[in-house]
């Protein structure tokens, strides 16, 4: 399977992260992408760089007042002061219910917080560029699949940082731009009717449901750990199912954390695949979240390396033109093998 690299990711590199409150070293770091690169290398797989410009589609999926922010967000940091260079910024007020969000203020810190759903996603100097290459990656693989005339075609888009967190208009748990969507919304572009995401992140992509929930030709269907006790907490409840046009065109399959074996979370995966069929998807985007393995430091599931093969081969047997999308997974060492093999999974399937 053909793999779109982001070369640029290293460029996003924070010293550290909030964590349950605690100063900590970051999860999300530039040695996840490289193991993943590493093993795709050592399997024989074909990397390239990416080649579309995700302009358009993050400009259909994200609010342009945000992307506006986050581009120039680093600039504008260090035009309060050149000794910012060396300092992380983090939001420390946010807009909550009955404060206005249509209003953005002067204060730097203050629209930080205004587009910020935590102060767990650091801003680096390098962020935008690292996020705008992996969503040009994400639209190259969506470019590649859509460009097959003859059979089955797939491609994965191996970047950092993810994206699943991040909503039209804010940055959140290690997510800046959302390169699901930019994924789904290039499928959409270059002509598929009806487009399937499909997240196995261990946590819940809110972002991408709140981008897509009032449209019907995007279904978004997610398996993850429950929002009573898991990242993000406030939504990925089943009983969020779409609204207006989009109603019936999200389902979420919340699992128990701590509680639920490999085969409660299988189970759970041909559920989501039998809506995908009967959704009659033209293409597949998987936010392929890797943080349900056994080992990560941060999630509460127990799959196991063997598994990630079987979850590529019930991928495969969708019979979906597929882009396979990085999100999380913080057991870095371990982070290639999964991948690998998962897309090799989809195709022996």
């Amino acid at each position: 399977m053909i793999t779109f690299f982001n070369d640029r990711h290293r460029a996003h590199a924070p010293q550290f992260e909030f964590f349950r409150g605690e100063r900590v070293a970051c999860f999300e770091t530039p040695a996840r992408a490289d193991h993943v690169r590493a093993r795709l290398i050592e399997r024989g797989h074909v990397l390239s760089p990416a080649e579309t410009d995700s302009r358009v589609a993050l400009a259909q999926v994200h609010s342009a007042r945000y992307l506006e922010f986050f581009e120039h967000a680093w600039r504008d940091w260090l035009a309060l002061s050149p000794g910012n260079a060396s300092l992380q910024p983090f939001p420390s007020v946010w807009p909550v219910r009955s404060l206005r969000s249509d209003i953005e203020p002067a204060d730097f810190i203050a629209r930080l917080g205004l587009y910020s759903m935590d102060n767990g996603t650091p801003l680096s100097a390098g962020a935008w560029q690292a996020a705008k290459a992996g969503a040009d990656a994400a639209a190259s693989a969506a470019t590649f699949v859509a460009a097959g005339t003859h059979g089955r075609r797939a491609a994965f888009s191996c970047s950092r940082p993810p994206g699943h967190h991040a909503g039209a208009d804010f940055m959140g748990g290690y997510c800046f731009l959302n390169n699901a969507a930019v994924a789904a919304q290039t499928l959409r572009n270059a002509g598929a009717a009806r487009v399937a995401i499909l997240d196995v992140d261990y946590h819940h992509g809110n972002g991408t449901q709140s981008i897509f929930y009032e449209r019907a030709d995007v279904l978004c269907v997610s398996l993850h750990g429950s929002p009573l006790t898991e990242y993000p907490f406030y939504l990925g409840h089943a009983d969020e199912a779409g609204q207006g046009a989009g109603e019936g065109f999200n389902l979420n399959l919340p699992l128990a954390a701590g509680r639920t074996s490999s085969g409660h979370w299988f189970e759970a995966l041909e559920t989501a695949c039998q809506r995908i069929g009967s959704y009659r998807a033209d293409a597949l985007v998987v936010a392929l979240g890797l943080d349900t393995f056994v080992d990560d430091p941060i999630s509460r599931f127990a799959l196991l390396a063997d598994d990630f093969s079987r979850l590529g081969r019930r991928l495969g047997a969708l019979g979906l033109p597929a882009v396979f999308v990085l999100e999380g997974g913080y057991a870095a060492a371990a982070l290639g093998v999964n991948a690998v093999n998962v897309i090799e999974g989809f195709e022996e399937a």
